[in-house]
């Protein structure tokens, strides 16, 4: 397939999308109006049909790919489906014609749902008090870091360590070191899961806090969370939840209950929106109740029968993002959680899981993988086999998905797996779905057998072919040139 033209290469001299009629006011010199200095004398817009453009973007846009139309199993990132309601909800006039600025009793509705996203989301963790500003969930991991910082800082202790497994989302030493930590990496025992005899030479009275995954990214359960807290409370340090996973666990356990201190959540991952293009997201984070004084400031609350913001927050970190957070995310996120209920999002969790055991089963024969893991909601395979008698990469597999339709798996990701694929189905595809892929994985390896330059030049049949992604992203053109 060829790509498509840029609208640039479509123009074509004298062709207009729009004709003005003649003016019946002067025309206004804007050079000498406005000045030389700050009026542009060519603008180098294409010249193009109104039919032109709209033939042009949307044919880019049936290009793009996502869950609305084709598997996503992109591994630790929840690419689940989203249902047109929650869209709905989120774009109600109501909400989207608000201004921050508007008074509260004018502002009824929309903080009535903050209060309550707020105590949901605190039910569903396990926590005390949710801030909902976060805007994504790197975000959301600073903002609890900067929670820790200050809560510690509170106290007369001057920690500077921030301990991350192996097997971590880069976040997570990303967020660490930006609030000003030093990073300890704690490896992984021969199961995947944090070594405990590692952690417990590791944390002194200098660490503030283990940041955690659970499941972790190898979609496996810390079935020693319980020691892993002691350890660190034991040392006067705090755990931190990361989120990413907890489509694997909602209303089924509860990371308030196993220790944690703080947790961020992706809302728009684990509650429906999917994430990707930039934005917006939701990094919501909450805190046992011993934090609650150095949340940003203001929460949602609600005084005297009214809804309203409570900026009585002593040691904040202050604000960290405009106003009051995403609110359509928000919305979507609040949709969903309703229209499931406890009994929805559990069942959610459990067909998650199920789909992913099921579709290992499928495939694991295949590949390297570890003998009678029972994984969460995602798992991890290795292409070393076929590296090792085909010369056939994790990347080379990934490309060749393409031409069967299907948007990759997460690849090379976690670093402690050679050659990772990493699938996450969620519990929103069917049996048919995961079947169909499982197949293409199939014929795939046959390809990898028979004809492996078939894979390593893959894909064949996208718009643009496999590019030198180095080199795209060394040497980035954003603007067209003729």
């Amino acid at each position: 397939m060829k790509g498509v033209p840029l609208i640039f290469e479509k123009s074509k001299t004298g062709k207009e999308g729009f004709r003005l009629n003649t003016p019946e006011v002067p025309e206004i010199d804007l050079f000498q109006t406005l000045g030389e200095d700050i009026v542009r004398d060519e603008v180098d817009l294409p010249e193009v049909s109104e039919l032109d453009v709209i033939r042009h973007y949307t044919q880019l846009s049936r290009m793009n790919f996502g869950v609305d139309n084709g598997f996503y199993p992109l591994g630790s990132c929840t690419m689940k489906y989203n249902p047109k309601i929650n869209e709905e909800v989120a774009a109600m006039p109501g909400f989207t014609q608000l201004h921050p600025y508007a008074p509260e009793e004018l502002s009824q509705g929309t903080l009535e749902i903050m209060y309550h996203a707020q105590n949901l989301l605190a039910h569903i963790t396990g926590m005390d008090y949710f801030t909902l500003q976060p805007a994504a969930g790197a975000h959301g991991e600073l903002t609890g870091i900067l929670i820790i910082k200050k809560y510690l800082e509170h106290k007369g202790q001057k920690r500077t360590k921030i301990i991350v497994p192996d097997s971590a989302h880069g976040t997570n030493p990303a967020s660490a070191s930006q609030a000003g930590f030093d990073v300890i990496k704690v490896k992984s025992d021969d199961e995947g899961l944090v070594d405990i005899e590692a952690l417990k030479t590791l944390v002194d009275e200098d660490v503030a806090a283990l940041m955690l995954t659970n499941p972790n990214t190898l979609g496996l359960f810390e079935k020693n969370i319980f020691e892993i807290s002691k350890i660190l409370h034991n040392k006067g340090a705090l755990l931190y939840y990361d989120g990413a996973n907890l489509n694997a666990i909602m209303g089924i356990a509860r990371p308030g209950d196993m220790g944690f201190d703080v947790v961020h959540l992706n809302l728009h991952k684990t509650f429906s929106t999917p994430h990707g293009g930039g934005g917006p997201g939701s990094g919501a984070v909450g805190v046992k109740a011993f934090l609650r004084d150095f949340l940003p400031k203001p929460l949602a609350a609600k005084k005297n029968d009214m809804y309203c913001l409570d900026y009585d927050i002593p040691h904040s970190i202050g604000k960290i993002h405009g106003f009051y957070g995403n609110l359509g995310v928000v919305l979507k996120a609040y949709a969903y959680i309703r229209s499931l209920g406890t009994a929805g999002l559990k069942e959610a969790s459990d067909i998650a899981v199920l789909n992913a055991n099921y579709l290992l089963k499928k495939i694991k024969d295949i590949f390297d993988v570890p003998e009678d893991i029972l994984f969460k909601h995602e798992f991890v395979v290795s292409c070393t086999n076929w590296k090792e008698k085909f010369g056939v990469r994790a990347l080379d597999v990934a490309k060749r998905l393409l031409d069967y339709g299907f948007h990759p798996p997460t690849i090379y990701f976690p670093l402690i797996v050679d050659e990772a694929l990493m699938i996450e189905p969620t519990e929103t595809e069917s049996k048919d779905t995961l079947d169909a892929f499982a197949d293409a994985l199939r014929k795939i390896y046959e390809e990898a057998k028979e004809t492996p330059e078939l894979l390593k030049n893959a894909p064949h049949d996208t718009p643009v072919g496999r590019v030198d992604e180095v080199k795209a992203a060394r040497e980035m053109k954003l603007i067209y040139q003729e």
